[in-house]
């Protein structure tokens, strides 16, 4: 088990880098059809609690930025409700963490992958961002709309956990990284 300060530090370097992967890639994280590349790392609680604040807190800084730099099309409602969806994904997918696809490699040994982990935040920000996404372009809830924007946000999403969010959690596994980074926590 890690220390306080250990996993304080965990949860700002997270937030940190949710922020920076965010804005840096600006048009692929804020526009109506997105690839918000960030949303990997709500993969991340699997390993550690302290994860969970680290994403929440950079998707709610990265919201705010993007309001403030006006490319969050959104605006404050996502500041609001899609850091929300951010939080109870990043709740579902710990709740998940023990729920893996496991195989056998030629050499005999065991991996696994967390898939069920990466639900959570494709169906929740494909909803609640696909709703967001229906107001602000139609102003009001238009049900053809909010099903277009909840796809392409669910696709985004599918990208960003089932393929970003994968390989980094088969990276730190078999590297060993999760151990080293969040402690035996990260044990499964």
């Amino acid at each position: 088990m890690k220390s306080k300060t250990h996993q304080l530090a965990s949860a700002g370097l997270i937030a940190a880098l949710y922020t920076a992967l965010t804005v840096a890639l600006g048009p692929l994280s804020y526009l109506a059809v997105q690839v918000r590349i960030s949303e990997a790392l709500t993969l991340l609680p699997i390993y550690s609690p302290a994860a969970l604040w680290g994403v929440t807190v950079g998707c709610l800084i990265s919201n705010l930025i993007g309001v403030l730099l006006g490319t969050n099309i959104i605006g404050v409602f996502d500041v609001l409700f899609g850091t929300a969806a951010t939080l109870l994904a990043a709740l579902c997918s710990r709740a998940l963490r023990n729920l893996r696809l496991r195989w056998q490699t030629k050499e005999g040994k065991e991996l696994s992958l967390p898939i069920a982990s990466a639900i959570p935040p494709v169906i929740l920000n494909a909803l609640v961002v696909g709703l967001e996404l229906c107001y602000v372009l139609s102003g009001g809830f238009q049900l053809k709309i909010f099903l277009i924007q909840a796809f392409w946000v669910g696709f985004g999403e599918l990208i960003s956990c089932l393929v970003f969010g994968m390989a980094l959690c088969f990276s730190l596994e078999r590297t060993g990284l999760d151990k080293k980074l969040f402690g035996q926590q990260a044990a499964v």
